[in-house]
C-alpha cells in the first residue's frame, strides 16, 4: 500500500488544511494549548519533587517541614486549577473551531449543485446517512483528535521528563551472578520500558475487534435513526394506511441489529476492561514493590521511595497511551473512515460527471426562447436505458401535456433541469430563462410560514396584502393569519395544504418556463382544474410542461408528448 493511500494521509488531505494556513487566531490558540501542555507536565514534576519532600518530613518527624508543603501544595494547587481551566477553554475553541471548518468544507462539496441528490446514485463507496457522518462522526473525528494528539504529546513529555528522573532514582543495583557482579545502571526504566511494552502490546491484541465493532455499531445505530426520522416525516401516511404493526415489525428488525453490533461492542471492550482494569490495580502497587527492597536496605529514603514510585507510574502511564486509548482510537478512526468514505463518494460523483461524451448528455444554452431536445437518450448509472430516441421542439408559451410512462416522463424533467446527466443527446435549453419546477411536494422547511412560501429566497418583496391575496386565491385564505408562525410545515400541513402553497410560490416567482411534475395529484379533479385555471390566467404567457394522470388537464394544454 503507497503512502498517499494510508489511512492517515488521507485524514490529513481531508482535514490538514485547517492546520497548514491557520489564522491569527488559530495560530495563538495552538501555541497556547502547547505551553500549556508542556506546564502541565511540570506541574507533575513538581508534584513528584512535592511528594518526595512530604514523606521526607514525615519519615523526619519534623513539623515545621510539613508546614511547608502544605504552603507549596496551595500553590500547586491554585497553579493547577489556573493550568487546567485555561488549557480546557483553548482546546474546546480548537475544537469548535476545526468542526466548523471541517462541516463547511464537507457540506460545500456536499451541497454543491445537485450533489447530495446525484450521489445516492455512486454505489462507488458507502455514503449512506450523510447527515449523521456530517452532524455527528464530523464531531467526533476532529474533538478526538485534538484530544487524543494532546494526550500523546503530554504522554511524550512525560516520557522525556521521567525518564531521567527515574534513572538518577534507581541509583546502581549490583547484582550478583556468581562467578562474576554486574553492575546495572537505570534498572527502574529498563522495568518500566517491559512492563509498558508488554502490556501495550496485549491491549492492542486485545483491542483489535474493538475497532471493527464500533464501527458496525455507529452504522446500524445510524441506519435505525434515520428509519425512524422517515418514519416520522410520513406518519400520515402510515396512520391513514393503518401500517403500524409493519413498521413495528421493521424498527424491531432494524434494532435488532443495532442489539447486534451493541452485544459485538460490547464483548470486544469487556475483553479491554478485563485487561485494563487488572493492569491499572497492578500498575499502583508494582512501582513500589520494585523499588521497596533498596528502602528495606537502607539505600533510599521514604522520600525516594515514593519520589520513584510516582516517576515510574508517569513513565508507565505514558508508554501504556496506546492501551488506555484503544476505545477512544477506535471511535476516532470509525467515525473518520465515514467522513472519508463520504468524501471518496463524492469524489468519485465528480469523476463521474467529468466522464465526456458520448457518456453524457449534452446541455447548451440557445439563441431564442425554445427548449430543444434532440436524440436524447437516459441511462442509469449502469447504461441500462430508461428512455430512448426523444426529439422535441418546445417554444415559449406552448403548454405542453408529457403522457405515457410517469417515471420516464419524470427522468426526462430531471435531464431538462440538470440532476440526470447520464445519457446521450442534446438539450438546448432556452437563453437566460429560468425554469421552475414544482414536484409532487414542495419543500417547505422549518421556519415561519412566510419563508417557508417564499424559499429558497426569504427576500422575495411581497407585502403581506400580497401574500395574503395569494392564499385565498389558492384557497388557503385560512393560513393567512399563520404567516409569521413558526412550525414545521411539512408535519403539520396536509398533502394538498402543501400542494396549493407549491402554486403560491410559483405565483410569487412568475416564471417564463414551468415544469409540473403530478404537482396536485394529491387534489380532487376539480381541484386540480383550479390550479390550472389560475396558472392559465395569472401565467399566461408561460411555458408549460406538465406530468399528470388527471384527465382534465389536457384542456389547458396544446399538444402532448409521449415518452
Amino acid at each position: 500500500m503507497q503512502f498517499t493511500d494510508s489511512f492517515f494521509w488521507q485524514f490529513w488531505r481531508l482535514a490538514g488544511p485547517f492546520w497548514q494556513a491557520p489564522t491569527p487566531t488559530i495560530r495563538t490558540q495552538s501555541f497556547a494549548i502547547i505551553t500549556l501542555t508542556v506546564l502541565q507536565m511540570v506541574i507533575a514534576v513538581i508534584i513528584t519533587a512535592w511528594s518526595s519532600a512530604l514523606f521526607n518530613a514525615l519519615e523526619q518527624h519534623s513539623m515545621s517541614g510539613l508546614l511547608t508543603q502544605i504552603g507549596f501544595l496551595v500553590l500547586i494547587f491554585l497553579s493547577n486549577i489556573a493550568v487546567t481551566t485555561s488549557h480546557l477553554k483553548i482546546k474546546r475553541n480548537l475544537q469548535i473551531e476545526w468542526r466548523k471548518w471541517l462541516t463547511e468544507r464537507v457540506l460545500r462539496q456536499w451541497m454543491n449543485h445537485a450533489h447530495h441528490y446525484q450521489v445516492t446514485h455512486i454505489q462507488t463507496a458507502s455514503h449512506d446517512n450523510p447527515d449523521g457522518r456530517i452532524a455527528e462522526d464530523i464531531r467526533i473525528a476532529t474533538e478526538e483528535a485534538i484530544s487524543l494528539s494532546h494526550s500523546f504529546f503530554y504522554s511524550v513529555l512525560l516520557l522525556l521528563s521521567f525518564t531521567t528522573l527515574l534513572w538518577s532514582l534507581s541509583g546502581v543495583v549490583q547484582i550478583d551472578l556468581g562467578l562474576f557482579s554486574v553492575q546495572l545502571h537505570g534498572h527502574l526504566i529498563l522495568i518500566a520500558i517491559a512492563y509498558a511494552s508488554a502490556a501495550s502490546f496485549l491491549g492492542w491484541r486485545i483491542g483489535q475487534p474493538l475497532i471493527t465493532a464500533t464501527d458496525s455499531k455507529q452504522s446500524t445505530e445510524a441506519d435505525f435513526r434515520f428509519d425512524l426520522a422517515t418514519a416520522r416525516d410520513h406518519s400520515l401516511a402510515i396512520a391513514l394506511i393503518h401500517s403500524e404493526e409493519d413498521e413495528r415489525s421493521r424498527f424491531a428488525s432494524l434494532f435488532q441489529h443495532v442489539h447486534t453490533a451493541f452485544i459485538a461492542q460490547t464483548h470486544a471492550m469487556m475483553a479491554i476492561m478485563q485487561f485494563t482494569s487488572g493492569y491499572s490495580v497492578l500498575s499502583t502497587a508494582f512501582p513500589i514493590l520494585v523499588s521497596a527492597p533498596r528502602y528495606i536496605l537502607g539505600s533510599i529514603s521514604l522520600g525516594a521511595l515514593m519520589q520513584s514510585a510516582q516517576a515510574f507510574q508517569h513513565m508507565t502511564s505514558a508508554l501504556s497511551w496506546p492501551v488506555d486509548n484503544m476505545s477512544g482510537l477506535a471511535q476516532w478512526r470509525a467515525s473518520v473512515e465515514r467522513v472519508l468514505s463520504l468524501i471518496k463518494a463524492l469524489d468519485d460523483l465528480e469523476g463521474e460527471l467529468a466522464k465526456p461524451a458520448p457518456n453524457r448528455i449534452s446541455f447548451t444554452k440557445g439563441q431564442d426562447s425554445t427548449l430543444r431536445i434532440a436524440n436524447l437518450c437516459i441511462t442509469q448509472l449502469d447504461n441500462t436505458v430508461c428512455v430512448s430516441c426523444v426529439n422535441a421542439e418546445i417554444r415559449a408559451g406552448e403548454r405542453v401535456l408529457i403522457t405515457g410512462n410517469t417515471f420516464s416522463s419524470s427522468k426526462l424533467f430531471k435531464v431538462i433541469t440538470g440532476l440526470w446527466p447520464w445519457g446521450s443527446g442534446q438539450i438546448e435549453l432556452p437563453d437566460d430563462e429560468p425554469i421552475f419546477f414544482m414536484p409532487p411536494r414542495p419543500y417547505l422547511p422549518t421556519g415561519t410560514l412566510r419563508n417557508a412560501i417564499c424559499y429558497p429566497s426569504s427576500e422575495v418583496a411581497m407585502s403581506t396584502a400580497e401574500l395574503t391575496a395569494t392564499l385565498s386565491l389558492v384557497g388557503l385564505s385560512t393560513l393567512s393569519e399563520a404567516l409569521d408562525t413558526v412550525d414545521c410545515w411539512e408535519k403539520s400541513l396536509p398533502r394538498d395544504h402543501q400542494q396549493r402553497l407549491g402554486l403560491v410560490r410559483l405565483l410569487i416567482r412568475q416564471p417564463k418556463w414551468i415544469l409540473l411534475q403530478e404537482s396536485f395529484d394529491s387534489l380532487d379533479p376539480e381541484g386540480e382544474q383550479q390550479m390550472f385555471e389560475i396558472i392559465c390566467q395569472h401565467l399566461p404567457n408561460a411555458t408549460m410542461l406538465t406530468i399528470t394522470n388527471q384527465p382534465t388537464a389536457k384542456q389547458f394544454h396544446t399538444r402532448q408528448i409521449d415518452i
